[in-house]
């Protein structure tokens, strides 16, 4: 088994939808980003790639490409999944926290988990997603921005 960690983090801005753990959740501003802008994926993404010592989802997935504008993290976790199969892994779990002041996610964590399990190919229980606020400190206190912070465990095929 190996772990990896991932981080991530975007500024909340109007006219984009919110998605985190690939689920749209309503709300009146979405993540900034050259992709969706979902900071949970693509925390996990790194964590996932970092755990394989793939680099990071930058290299694989640079902003400055056009070919992943607006890209869902599905299409990152579909790559990921063949970069890691080609080494010998697969995920076996994720733990992951997202930081946001609002809106509450607590009633749309069984759909992110449920989205990540499936986009990951292994078992809702293995994909574990807390929520946190900033208690109003800095730019995610203040509901400007959102973060994500993930730990994934790959094993062997």
């Amino acid at each position: 088994m190996r772990v990896g960690i991932g981080i991530d983090s975007h500024r909340l801005v109007e006219g984009r939808k919110l998605i985190l753990g690939l689920v749209e959740i309503p709300f009146e501003r979405g993540l900034a980003g050259h992709s969706d802008g979902d900071v949970l994926s693509h925390a996990i993404a790194d964590a996932l790639l970092g755990a394989a010592g793939l680099g990071d989802i930058g290299q694989h997935f640079p902003d400055n490409d056009p070919a992943w504008c607006g890209a869902s993290g599905t299409v990152f976790f579909s790559r990921i999944l063949e970069l890691l199969r080609e080494k010998g892994y697969r995920p076996a779990s994720v733990d992951a926290v997202v930081i946001l002041e609002r809106p509450k996610l607590a009633p749309h964590r069984e759909a992110m988990r449920q989205a990540l399990a499936a986009a990951l190919g292994i078992p809702q229980d293995c994909v574990n997603i807390k929520a946190k606020t900033a208690e109003g400190l800095g730019e995610i206190g203040h509901g400007q921005a959102a973060a994500a912070h993930a730990i994934a465990i790959i094993e062997l095929l």
